[in-house]
């Protein structure tokens, strides 16, 4: 083969200046075509993207229903140890203070104590349910 038949076989630049396509019937290039591709194409990864970033979160939250599982059945338990050995305290109190007041001075300091405590830890989220209430009040009122 000759040069000349090679070059002739070899695909051709486009020319840089050239459009894209070719002109259509109407006079219009079919540039207008590519971008309304461009822009069907734009919204077709747009779709994935949020199609992608939908199973994501999906996945998240099935990840932290999994462990939130977990985690309130090991705050339930931890609640349940610091409840029988508060227990244990208010027994051993009991028995610590009855050689001292008695058996019936004992039972009444220990719940008189407990009472206390009670009470101040009412008021302190009395207090609390005040200012959140406070929080959701209008300026007029």
């Amino acid at each position: 083969m000759r040069d000349e038949d090679l070059r002739e076989a070899a695909p051709q630049p486009a020319d840089e200046g050239a459009p894209d396509a070719e002109p259509c019937g109407d006079g219009e290039s079919q540039s207008r075509s590519s971008l309304a591709d461009d822009i069907l194409s734009l919204v077709e990864d747009g779709r994935t993207y949020a199609e992608a970033e939908l199973n994501y979160q999906k996945s998240r939250i099935v990840f932290v229903a999994g462990r939130s599982k977990s985690i309130a059945l090991y705050i339930a338990l931890a609640l349940g140890f610091v409840h029988l050995a508060l227990i244990a305290l208010v027994v051993g109190s009991l028995f610590v203070l009855a050689p001292l007041v008695g058996a019936p001075g004992a039972i009444g300091l220990v719940v008189g104590v407990l009472l206390l405590g009670a009470a101040i830890l009412a008021v302190l989220a009395r207090t609390k349910a005040r200012d959140v209430t406070d929080a959701f009040k209008e300026d007029g009122t």
